[in-house]
């Protein structure tokens, strides 16, 4: 297909306005607050799961955890069995309708007594919302020339940040305001906001299905798609031998993106267990971080065009080094304030050159950009889990949330150790074991 077509590139774009939604929605804001007030009763935040007796923040963290370790297992065979059979944009639907309905029935959650019914839905959104991305990452190099990755990315996250704040601060004002929308019921125009989601992220979603190549390579497969794909997975993983800056890379990115994602994840919680903000106080930082990241993921790529990725990287992770160091020390909200706004601004940078920098290594002669990606993922998920284990096992054995902070630091410090030892391509790599391209 033609590469760097202008509508394809923006039906790309509308995936991340698509989905970021449920990230900002449900992960962050809206559903974390609603799901601890409805299994909360008589003072007790102690649900009943299954039989079993358990904290409901506790279950809600584990739950999440669960979710990671679920789509980083099953991630490989899926992309090997998409990238042989040429079906990919299929199974990025699948994963879409399975998260968009599952938010959606998060609507008919009124209590504890349907918590395991809430937290089966929540499972399956967050998987299918991992599940999505990496096929809907794995299209970048197919859709624009190798030139273009970074800015690419970073206008793809600057849609999914503008998209999420803009049915979040909706969802506000019908919460706040619910009688301006003929609703009586603060709970119901919480529940009610579940179902935006999903209706959103299905609903923007067919721009980009209308428009993604249906099988780019024209793949004819035979029978037999889970021997092939675990092939066509296992044929990607041997390929790594010849790419050690792609994998020396990946450990980076697994270090850095550990304390990257543990900071998005946990920052609210950090600041009402810490600082005691309110939660329209959390929720003003998460909004803070939201805005100012559409301006930095731009920033950031700009300064890749400039003075390459791997200098835009390391000053990214040095910054996160900083933000870590201060927030052993913030002690009131302004303070905070002005933390969230730095965190905003390298948070959309990094991610967005993050996705662009793995995509740069991937060799250009390639047909299998989902398997490959797939390890990108499942590198990114096992992350998140790593993270937030640690956050929270340094603050039990310590008791501050504040050394878990620092905790982040050291994983910085490793990722960026590990950044300053690769060398990334300026051109497009050809087959593995022919040479390098010219480097940085």
């Amino acid at each position: 297909m033609q590469l760097n077509d202008k509508k394809v590139v923006r039906a790309w774009y509308f995936f991340d306005w698509a989905n970021s939604v449920y990230s900002l929605v449900i992960t962050s804001t809206i559903f974390p607050i609603y799901y601890n007030k409805v299994t909360t009763v008589n003072g007790s935040d102690v649900v009943d799961f299954f039989g079993f007796k358990i904290v409901n923040s506790v279950l809600y963290s584990y739950a999440l955890s669960f979710s990671f370790l679920i789509i980083a297992s099953i991630l490989p065979l899926l992309t090997g069995i998409a990238d042989y059979s040429g079906k990919k944009k299929m199974f990025m639907k699948l994963f879409t309708y399975a998260g968009g309905i599952a938010c959606m029935s998060l609507f008919w959650f009124d209590g504890p007594e349907d918590v395991e019914f809430a937290i089966i839905a929540s499972v399956v959104a967050s998987i299918s919302y991992s599940g999505s991305l990496v096929f809907y990452n794995s299209f970048l190099p197919e859709i624009v020339t190798f030139d273009r990755y970074d800015r690419v990315s970073a206008r793809g996250f600057s849609f999914g940040y503008i998209g999420s704040v803009l049915l979040l601060v909706f969802n506000l004002i019908m919460i706040e305001q619910p009688t301006w929308f003929g609703i009586q019921s603060v709970q119901f125009a919480t529940k009610f906001s579940f179902l935006l989601v999903g209706l959103w992220w299905i609903g923007f979603a067919q721009i980009t299905f209308h428009y993604l190549p249906e099988n780019p390579f024209n793949r004819k497969p035979d029978n037999g798609y889970l021997f092939n794909g675990y092939r066509e997975i296992r044929k990607v993983w041997h390929s790594l031998r010849y790419l050690p800056t792609l994998k020396t890379y990946l450990w980076s990115f697994f270090f850095y993106n550990t304390g990257v994602q543990t900071v998005m994840y946990l920052a609210a919680l950090f600041a009402d267990k810490e600082l005691r903000m309110d939660g329209g106080e959390l929720i003003l930082t998460v909004l803070i971080i939201q805005l100012v990241a559409i301006g930095g993921s731009y920033l950031f790529a700009r300064l890749s065009d400039l003075r390459g990725n791997k200098y835009s990287l390391i000053t990214m992770v040095v910054i996160w080094v900083f933000i870590c160091l201060a927030a052993y020390f913030v002690i009131n909200k302004y303070q905070f304030f002005v933390l969230a706004f730095v965190v905003g601004m390298v948070m959309g940078g990094i991610q967005a050159l993050s996705r662009a920098t793995y995509s740069k290594l991937i060799p250009a002669n390639t047909t299998d950009h989902a398997s490959y990606f797939s390890f990108y993922d499942v590198t990114y998920n096992v992350s998140i889990v790593v993270g937030t284990f640690a956050y929270g096992f340094i603050e039990n054995i310590t008791g501050s949330m504040r050394n878990s902070a620092l905790t982040l630091g050291l994983f910085f410090f490793v990722g960026l150790g590990l950044l300053i030892l690769i060398k990334i391509p300026k051109e497009a790599l050809a087959v593995p074991h022919l040479g390098p391209a010219s480097e940085e």
